[in-house]
């Protein structure tokens, strides 16, 4: 036979997961989260440091790799966590609502984010590769590809800076 210690913890969980079901069901689906900024400036400024650390620990990262310091199934995990780093901050701008002037500026930037948040995916492409002894062809294309993303992500930077309101 069951304790009642056993019973009482089975009744707890069942009640947990049916309250947390409950919540699911209840709650509305539709809830548009903002995130309020007051000084768009600042705040942009603030995502361009943000960005400029993750490039350069993503960038030392990736010499590190190419030059065998630390192993691809290492850079992965960094990969994974600066892309999830990345990623939050994308989310952020799509919620943020700049108003007109700081529109352009705000999308540009979002676009460098994104630029790089697929430089760093690619990036982890070729460490696959590389765990997998892919050929050097093969890998010289990645090669470009990551290249021609960090041009690219840098080159929004670019437009976002142009694009600020004076």
């Amino acid at each position: 036979m069951a304790s009642k210690k056993g019973i009482l913890v089975t009744i707890a969980i069942l009640a947990a997961i049916t309250g947390a079901s409950f919540l699911f069901w209840i709650v509305p689906e539709n809830n548009e989260a903002t995130f309020v900024i007051s000084d768009y400036g600042n705040y942009l400024d603030g995502v361009k440091k943000i960005h400029e650390v993750l490039q350069e620990s993503i960038d030392i990262e990736y010499q590190n790799l190419r030059n065998g310091e630390i192993s691809p199934g290492d850079y992965i995990t960094i990969t994974e966590v600066t892309s999830s780093q990345v990623t939050s901050q994308i989310s952020e701008f799509v919620t943020s609502k700049p108003p007109e002037e700081w529109l352009a500026s705000y999308i540009g930037y979002m676009d460098a984010m994104k630029k790089f948040n697929s430089y760093i995916v690619e990036t982890k492409v070729l460490a696959n590769m590389i765990e997998k002894a892919s050929s050097e062809a093969e890998m010289a294309e990645t090669l470009e590809k990551i290249e021609a993303l960090k041009a690219e992500s840098l080159e929004y930077v670019k437009i976002s800076d142009e694009s600020k309101p004076n």
